[in-house]
Order: C-alpha cells, then sequence, then structure tokens
C-alpha cells in the first residue's frame, strides 16, 4: 500500500496483549480495533509505539476516542481529529512549523494516512465498478488545515494506484470551487479535504458525485461499504490493486480555473447598476479566517468595484487558526477584529468565510450605527427576497413562469423563506439538514431537461431553459450559514454569497435603507419569524453514548407540553415517511420536530460531523404595532424554552 511510503516503515505483523486492567477499562469495540490495528501486517512501528505509549499511560479515554469505532460518513461526508487530545512521542516526530505534530494520530477514528488511503481507495473502487472501462479522472481540493495538503497528495496517489487520474489545485482552494470545477473538468468525482469550521485538531474529506454535488444515497453507502470492506480485510484492496494495468496521473490545474470559476459566481449579479450607483457610498470589511477565501472572494469583490478592506492578521492561511478561538463565523468571536477593523474605518459591513469557504457570517450597521449580528436565517432570508423581488421586476419571473422559480430551504431553516415563495408566487422545497440534499435537488431539475451540454451553456440560458421546462433554483440556503445563488455548484458558496450580499446592501443603500431597515419591512410585510439554536456537546465514545441516548428517549418519551403550551404533534422522520413538494421521498433519518398549538415548533437531531446534539426552536409572530417589543417577548419566549429543555436533557441523560 501507498501509505507504507507515506510512514516510511516495513510491513511487519505483531500481537498486542492487554492486561487484565485494560480489559476492564476500555470498549470491547475499542479492544478489537486496538488488535485488529496492532496485527495488520501494514501497520507501522510508529502505530504500535503510538498505542503501546497510551496503554502504559492508562490513557482508557484516549484509547477509546480513538479506536471506539471506524471513522464514519456523516451529513457533510467524513471528519474527525487528526491531532490526539494526548500526543504520543512517536506521532510528534521532528519539530514541524506551526507546532504541528510530525504524523497524524493513530486510531481507526482518526483521520490519518491509513483512514484517508482506506476511504479513498473506497471512493476508486466505486467508481470503477460504476464505470467499468472509462478513463477515470477525480478533482481534489483541500483546505488551509493542518495535514490538508497531505492528504491531498495521500488522496492522490490511492487514486492513481488504481488508475484513476487525479486533477489538483497548486495551492489551497475552496469547496465551492471544488464542486464547480468536478462538473467544469467533466470528472467522475471530487474530493474535498477540509473539516470546514471545526476546531483546528479536526479534519476531514468529502466526497462529490459526477455532478458537483456531495454523494447522496445510495452511492454514499456503497462508498462506505468498500471503506468497511477494506478495513475488514485488507487483502481486498490488494487484490483490486493487481488488476490496475496503468497507473493514474496527477495533474495541476493552470491558473486559468480561477478565472472560470470567478466568472460563473459574477453571473450572479442583477443589478450591477445599483452597485456602480453605490461603490462609493458603502465600504465593507472582509475576513477569510486564515481560509480559502482571499483565493477568490477579493477578486470578485474588485470586479465590481466594491470599496472594502480585508483584516491583513486573518488574512494569510494558518492551521491553528490563531486569532479565533473558532474559525466558524456563526459566532460572534469570529468576527470580533474585523468589527474592530470597520468601526476604526467607519465600514457599513463586516463579512468572514470559513476556512472552505462554504459558509459565510456577516455584521451590520444598523440605524444608529450600532454593528450588529445577523443569523444565517436572517442573512439568507434577506438574500432570497431580494432574489425573488429583483428578477420579478426585471420580468425574468413572470405570471407565466413563477410557478417553475423555487427557493430550497431545510426543515430547520426559518419559514420566513416559506413566506417569501409564497409570497412572490414561487415553489418552496424543504429537504433534510445537509446541503448535499440540496444539491441533489438541482441535479433532479437538471436530469429532467435531457440536455448533455446543460453545463456548459451559459448561466441565463440555463434559467431560461430550467424556466420553460423543469425548475429554476432562485436560492438555496441552510440556517447554519450556508448559501448559493445558482446551480453551477452543487455546494453551498460563500465566495458568492458575499458577492450576493454585497449587491443586496448596495440595491439598499440607493433606496435610502441600511440592511436592519430592509429586512424590518420584510418583517412588517410578511411577519416576524425568529429562530434560535441550542447545542449541547459530548464527546467521544462517551459522548456518542449519550447522544444517542438522549435521541432515543426523546423518541421514546416525547415530552407532552413545553412552555405551558400542548406539543400538538411529533414528526419523527427516522420512523414516519414524508415526501418533499415534488412528491420526492425524504430519507429516513434519526430527527425529532416537535410542533407547539401556536404553531411554534423544536427539531431535534445529532449533528453529522460534530460531536453535538442540536435543538432548533422556531416561532413566529403577525407585525401590527412595534416590531422592537414583539423581537423582545419572542426572544425571551424562545430563550426561556431553551432553558426548560437544558433541565429535560439533565434528567434523560441522569
Amino acid at each position: 500500500m501507498l501509505y507504507r511510503n507515506i510512514v516510511s516503515a516495513m510491513p511487519t505483523a505483531a500481537t498486542l496483549t492487554f492486561s487484565a486492567e485494560a480489559k476492564s477499562k476500555l470498549l470491547p469495540t475499542t479492544q478489537h480495533n486496538l488488535e485488529r490495528v496492532y496485527s495488520d501486517p501494514t501497520a507501522t512501528d510508529r502505530d504500535r509505539a503510538s498505542i503501546d505509549e497510551l496503554l502504559v499511560a492508562k490513557a482508557w479515554t484516549e484509547l477509546d476516542d480513538r479506536f471506539f469505532r471506524d471513522i464514519a460518513f456523516g451529513t457533510g461526508g467524513m471528519r474527525g481529529r487528526t491531532i490526539g487530545k494526548i500526543i504520543t512521542k512517536a506521532e510528534a516526530g521532528q519539530p514541524q512549523s506551526l507546532d504541528r505534530p510530525e504524523f497524524p494520530g493513530t486510531g481507526t477514528n482518526m483521520l490519518n494516512y491509513e483512514n484517508v488511503h482506506r476511504a479513498v481507495s473506497a471512493l476508486g473502487a466505486y467508481l470503477i465498478e460504476g464505470y467499468p472501462g472509462e478513463k477515470l479522472s477525480v478533482v481534489i481540493a483541500h483546505d488551509t488545515r493542518f495535514f490538508s495538503k497531505e492528504f491531498s497528495l495521500e488522496a492522490a496517489k490511492a487514486l492513481n494506484a488504481l488508475g484513476i487520474d487525479a486533477l489538483l489545485f497548486p495551492e489551497d482552494r475552496s469547496t465551492p470551487q471544488l464542486s464547480f470545477s468536478v462538473r467544469q473538468y467533466n470528472a467522475f468525482a471530487g474530493i474535498m479535504i477540509t473539516a470546514s469550521h471545526n476546531p483546528p485538531h479536526d479534519n476531514g474529506m468529502k466526497f462529490y458525485s459526477h455532478d458537483g454535488g456531495q454523494v447522496v444515497e445510495p452511492h454514499a453507502s456503497g462508498i462506505t461499504e468498500k471503506f468497511q470492506q477494506f478495513a475488514d480485510d485488507p487483502s481486498a484492496l490488494d487484490d483490486l490493486l493487481k488488476t490496475t494495468k496503468i497507473p493514474g496521473k496527477i495533474i495541476t490545474f493552470a491558473a486559468k480555473a480561477d478565472q472560470i470559476y470567478q466568472d460563473a459566481v459574477a453571473d450572479l449579479v442583477l443589478e450591477p447598476d445599483a452597485i456602480s450607483a453605490t461603490r462609493d457610498k458603502i465600504k465593507f470589511v472582509y475576513t477569510p479566517l486564515h481560509g480559502t477565501g482571499v483565493r477568490s472572494t477579493p477578486a470578485l469583490l474588485n470586479r465590481f468595484g466594491f470599496h472594502y478592506s480585508i483584516v491583513e492578521s486573518q488574512r494569510k492561511g494558518d492551521s491553528r487558526f490563531p486569532t479565533v478561538k473558532s474559525p466558524n463565523p456563526d459566532n460572534a468571536e469570529a468576527l470580533e477584529l474585523a468589527i474592530k477593523q470597520a468601526e476604526v474605518e467607519k465600514a457599513d459591513i463586516v463579512m468572514a468565510t470559513d476556512p472552505d469557504c462554504d459558509r459565510m457570517g456577516v455584521a451590520v450597521r444598523d440605524a444608529d450605527g450600532k454593528m450588529v449580528l445577523l443569523t444565517g436565517n436572517q442573512i439568507g432570508s434577506i438574500i432570497s427576497y431580494y432574489r425573488c423581488a429583483r428578477l420579478t421586476a426585471r420580468g425574468v419571473l413572470t405570471e407565466a413562469n413563477r410557478k417553475k422559480g423555487i427557493i430550497i430551504k431545510t426543515f430547520v431553516t426559518t419559514d420566513l423563506q416559506k413566506r417569501i415563495a409564497e409570497r412572490f408566487g414561487v415553489g418552496c422545497i424543504e429537504t433534510l439538514t445537509g446541503f448535499k440534499y440540496i444539491g441533489e435537488k438541482m441535479f433532479d431539475y437538471e436530469k429532467t431537461l435531457n440536455d448533455p451540454d446543460y453545463g456548459k451553456r451559459p448561466a441565463k440560458e440555463r434559467r431560461t431553459e430550467l424556466l420553460a421546462r423543469s425548475h429554476f433554483v432562485i436560492f438555496g440556503g441552510e440556517e447554519s450559514y450556508g448559501y448559493s445563488g445558482g446551480d453551477y455548484v452543487r455546494d453551498k458558496d460563500a465566495n458568492a454569497a458575499v458577492l450576493m450580499f454585497s449587491e443586496v446592501a448596495a440595491w439598499a443603500k440607493s433606496q435610502g435603507q441600511t440592511l436592519v431597515e430592509y429586512l424590518d419591512a420584510i418583517y412588517r410585510e410578511l411577519g416576524f419569524y425568529t429562530e434560535r439554536l441550542g447545542t449541547l456537546t459530548f464527546e467521544g465514545a462517551q459522548g456518542a453514548q449519550q447522544i444517542a441516548k438522549l435521541l432515543a428517549s426523546f423518541r421514546a418519551h416525547p415530552p407532552e407540553r413545553y412552555h405551558g403550551q400542548e406539543v400538538s404533534r411529533v414528526d419523527d422522520f427516522g420512523l414516519q415517511s414524508f415526501h418533499d413538494a415534488d412528491g420526492k421521498p425524504i430519507p429516513k433519518e434519526t430527527m425529532l420536530l416537535f410542533h407547539l398549538v401556536d404553531g411554534s415548533r423544536m427539531a431535534v437531531r445529532g449533528s453529522g460531523t460534530e460531536p453535538k446534539i442540536k435543538f432548533y426552536f422556531f416561532t413566529r409572530a403577525d407585525v401590527s404595532g412595534d416590531l422592537m417589543a414583539i423581537k423582545t417577548q419572542r426572544k425571551a419566549f424562545l430563550d426561556a424554552w431553551w432553558n426548560e429543555v437544558r433541565e429535560d436533557v439533565k434528567k434523560r441523560v441522569e
């Protein structure tokens, strides 16, 4: 295996013996996986040295966390710790830049060379079965995280060993550009090495299908089965490798690849005249939070003449993300430096993108000159309302075709976007959490056209064709700060989100409004919708068990009342059957939706990418009087509800 070359060690076999204490302290699955790794002939001296060191130290929790399972695919792909809570001497190795250990952590539940190699080999094997006789190629991109570049090279070598070409970028690039490039270069799949906004010790990968969207069923299960097969029987991969006649190649993209992607994003602009009229009257501060956004976002802002500055201390890629507690743009703390810079420069708007540039958070100045943070629901609602309004005003959406227009949102995204769809007479599709489901709907609409040249057509031609013969996606969004304004990309795109949001700001400015006033006008027209997200973190093997226990508890013993109101209905997406507005079945997922008699509701689900259980709260009120008073009252309602749920959770985990 190529992994042996990476770690520079000869394959040998060995036997692991557990002490009586180890047997009593470690989970059975942990012991099984430790024995499997330790005795694997492809395991290295470093692997075994790390295991020995942790056993001698009696680091039972660390061992359970690393080995209690094989790393799994979630809603966003595969994510896990790359650097352990305890770094062994064997992993630390020789000193590295940015205080990084020389090697990733050993463990079946760790994102390391072995698991990257096995997962990418599983993808390759699945492609070989699915496209027999084809000359296969896969696009690979990576973000700025620890080991991201090394993992991308390991992925390329794993594919090459199976005869598959790997198309790589010369440096880090964003997730949306990866999605775009899969389609642009007619690749059969894509791999993005990233853990998005997770902590620095994490890394991960997302797999993409030939349409540029993240893999969905049945393909996700097919790849997972291959992954598990290679874990249980390494000889199966060795046998497959023997069938390779011609090794694949590594091909590096030229600089024009960036320009082609940026041209596609630029086509999203609807009112260039409004931008030109206000470019000297509005100023932005942008931060890439040490990530990939700096590769394209400034170029797009420059293209339309926006007046902006960059937070210089956060411009450069840095795997430590040293200036923030978390590189997550939905956290207020991540925008602090940008907001301070905006105060000094008297800028109007702050925008931040996460390390792989698929999420965007913002702060805007209100009528009193105060900087306020907007939620992902508010940002998405502003953009979706604007795009519906301008497409209608420009005659793109008409009485004849508006039913073909679609807003796509997840079940845990604000209902304001559903109300916006009703306001403009367009459709609204709700999906499970995960932008892969939004991308899948885009591909469904493309497939109905049966147009083999669809992906090569200009954006306006695609839009016209969809409005005439299928469905045109006006906007797709998640409450978790992910947005899409076009099907040129099949994942959320923060480069595009910055551009779209900047355009709305320019338009509002041309109408004499701040963005807060623009949003308040939407509330006064359609009603005040507000939401709250509550998260509880349970890390490691024990945490996974607690999350499973909680979800089972809410299913078996649903609450009867919340905040003095009866729970009128419970939707169980794991046991009941649901269909979207197109009549397509919703995949089964462990998510529960509790409806109160006043129309408020709460969704409960486990995160697919983080060790968290999430609670989503939704409420609405008519606006017939003091909007500020209504905002205050509804916020207090959601705060009290969350406090009540937390007390309930304590009882359920006892």
